[in-house]
């Protein structure tokens, strides 16, 4: 055999770095990580394509790390030979696949990256459709206590993307390359997530204006027209790219409101086949279905119906639909105003077959939320999961393999009950080490370390800076929580972690608040906020934070699956009895946070606040500390009971299990009898 050379090795190398099954598969990973000039900062495309001649000497006089590239590259290859048709369109505005791949802002894109995951995992027959964000989301920065947004430029290539070599053109008002054509060009783009294909779609092409490059310059920014411009490419575009690649899902997931226009383009595939417009509406929602992600009103996208005329009154002559029936598909009573504003979750429920929320309180909440609209299917549930091997800790899930078998991560609950077996002695280094990488990244970003303790007690609270989700909370007893904080004998560090919207005014002061305390005598260098949150950073709190603390306005968090991806790291959820909590709490696996029956704002938030600081004082840190050793054997006992409860509900592979059974498979049947 001759020996390995760059021509042969190079697109080996390259194969498994543009396949991101790299982020949960951890040979492959550490394959990438030993390339010369690999960092947990660059892209591993990004790399491979910059290794100079010197570089490749080294890598091609490794034998073990030659052998270890023929050997996972073999096993990719065996792995996408059983990769199946794709029969499902997954359709969300944004992807969280990895922080080396900016194009996701927070909870939803994350969900939505697990998802795909998780399909791979199960094989299911599925794609993702999402738009290529040149800028992406913003990168956080502190100027003193206040957020600052920086944009960085995206260049899809180095970071794992492929060019399809198909473009499709999207009629987008005043964003044409002339006042008579209103056709903007997207660029599809494919990146491998295992066995599912993500395709993107980017504006910024020849032969577009500066406005038709500028559709998909940043995820979620600008105003209305610039969303629902946006919201044209994603849904029309997004179908349209699957058939110029040859693909013609019989079942499209819409993944919040902002994919909803897709529905427009399969109804007006049906109308080209002169069928009635009632025909048309029946085989479009006979293979729909919709995930609303929001329990309150001001999370849905609301358009002025001038601006939707704008857009979609061309479709809508071009097609022969009453620009009214479209209005009357999207109006919903509740809403203000009149004319009533086209209301794009509204749009979906009346177009689709099946709906859900993400939690079971979350779809009796949106069951509630949608109760007076007058058409659309009753709004199920399939609660969140959060995708195992992405955010496990390696050597806890080394440990897991050893206790459960391979597959732990769709175990039983009878096979997790293996878990009560682990020995103390290693979760306790588990968890010791997983606080000191939190330290050094929190040293990493030049924050003072000083006073962080490996071994003391870790709470860590990490979310967008909303007004609902109250990262303020604690601080309202300043003076409780500054006694806390300065108790030596037992310990208590607190790291705070988020970003805020660039146009949240209120969240950006709730944001500075917390950053101001941080910075405080009060604080004692045990009250952390570690700016520009994003996966690494997450990885790191979750690997590091013995309690996760959550206290929304109940039931304003539709799931928060942070929680979910501490829980499998050992961390013990600490929650208002909202979203997943809510279902899954059992009385021994975490706390649950008391809530308040008061109208009154200050009177809810003053009882809930004191209701957080008696578990701290009298069950959290007693548990943690009063005994031998921290943490204490009944500390560990709890851990267990909550990998025991939680490990076989909380995974991603149980939630699109579920999707399959519940939502994809009904849809399918549903969508083949109606054009059977």
């Amino acid at each position: 055999m001759d020996h390995p050379t760059r021509t042969t090795v190079e697109p080996q190398l390259l194969d498994l770095a543009r396949n991101h099954r790299w982020t949960w598969h951890t040979p492959t990973a550490d394959v990438l990580a030993a390339v010369p000039g690999a960092s947990p900062t660059v892209h591993p495309v990004t790399a491979i394509t910059k290794l100079d001649d010197a570089q490749w000497i080294d890598l091609l006089a490794d034998g073990d790390l030659l052998t270890s590239i023929e050997r996972e590259h073999h096993e990719l290859v065996a792995l996408l030979e059983t990769k199946p048709d794709t029969a499902i369109a997954y359709v969300s505005a944004e992807f969280g696949i990895s922080e080396l791949v900016p194009q996701y802002s927070g909870g939803l894109g994350i969900l939505a990256g697990d998802h795909l995951k998780s399909a791979s995992d199960l094989n299911l027959p599925l794609a993702g459709v999402g738009l290529f964000y040149q800028e992406g989301f913003f990168r956080q920065e502190l100027d003193g206590t206040k957020q600052a947004e920086r944009y960085e430029r995206c260049d899809p290539k180095l970071l794992g993307y492929v060019d399809t070599g198909v473009t499709v053109s999207v009629d987008v008002t005043g964003c044409g390359t002339s006042d008579e054509s209103h056709a903007v060009a997207a660029k599809v783009w494919k990146l491998a997530v295992g066995r599912v294909d993500l395709f993107v779609l980017d504006t910024n092409v020849d032969p577009n204006s500066a406005d038709g490059r500028a559709i998909t310059n940043r995820l979620y920014s600008g105003d209305n027209e610039h969303r629902v411009r946006q919201e044209l490419i994603l849904g029309i575009g997004g179908l349209r790219a699957l058939r110029a690649l040859d693909i013609e899902p019989e079942v499209v997931h819409l993944n919040e409101g902002h994919a909803g226009f897709l529905l427009l383009e399969k109804i007006q595939t049906e109308l080209a086949k002169g069928v009635t417009l009632d025909r048309a509406v029946e085989v479009t929602k006979a293979g729909s279905v919709f995930t609303t992600h929001t329990p309150v009103p001001a999370g849905i996208d609301r358009f002025d119906r001038s601006l939707i005329a704008t857009y979609i009154g061309p479709w809508a002559e071009r097609n022969g639909v009453p620009i009214d029936t479209l209005f009357d598909w999207a109006e919903s009573p509740d809403d203000e105003g009149d004319p009533k504003p086209f209301n794009m979750a509204v749009f979906c429920l009346a177009l689709t077959s099946a709906a859900n929320g993400v939690s079971k309180l979350h779809g009796e909440v949106s069951r509630e939320l949608f109760a007076s609209v007058p058409a659309g299917p009753t709004i199920g549930s399939v609660t969140n999961g959060v995708h195992a091997r992405t955010w496990v800790d390696p050597t806890l899930a080394d440990m897991f393999t050893e206790a459960l078998g391979a597959d732990w991560e769709v175990g039983s609950t009878d096979a997790w009950n293996k878990v009560r077996s682990l020995d103390d002695e290693r979760i306790k280094e588990v968890r010791t080490a997983g606080r000191q990488r939190l330290i050094d990244v929190i040293g990493g970003a030049g924050i003072g370390t000083a006073t962080l303790d490996p071994e003391a007690l870790t709470i860590g609270f990490a979310r967008r800076f909303a007004t609902y989700k109250r990262a303020d909370l604690l601080l309202t007893e300043g003076a409780r929580l500054a006694a806390m904080l300065g108790d030596d004998s037992r310990p208590i560090q607190f790291v705070f972690a988020g970003k805020a919207h660039p146009a949240d005014v209120p969240g950006k002061h709730l944001m500075s608040q917390i950053v101001e305390f941080s910075q405080s005598a009060e604080a004692n260098g045990r009250f952390i906020f570690l700016p520009d949150y994003e996966m690494g950073i997450a990885r790191a709190m979750y690997a590091g934070c013995d309690v996760w603390l959550n206290n929304p306005i109940r039931p304003h968090e539709a799931s928060g699956t942070s929680g979910e991806k501490a829980a499998l790291n050992g961390g013990l959820q600490c929650s208002i009895l909202d979203g997943w909590w809510d279902e899954m709490y059992d009385g021994d696996n975490g706390w649950a946070i008391a809530t308040s029956d008061s109208d009154d704002p200050a009177v809810r938030d003053k009882f809930e606040a004191g209701s957080i600081y008696e578990l701290l004082e009298h069950e959290i840190l007693p548990l943690f500390y009063s005994g031998a050793g921290r943490p204490t054997k009944s500390w560990l006992d709890k851990v267990k009971h909550n990998w025991v409860t939680l490990g076989p509900k909380v995974t991603a592979t149980r939630m699109v299990a579920d999707y399959r059974d519940q939502v994809y498979t009904p849809a399918q049947e549903r969508f083949n009898a109606v054009t059977g």
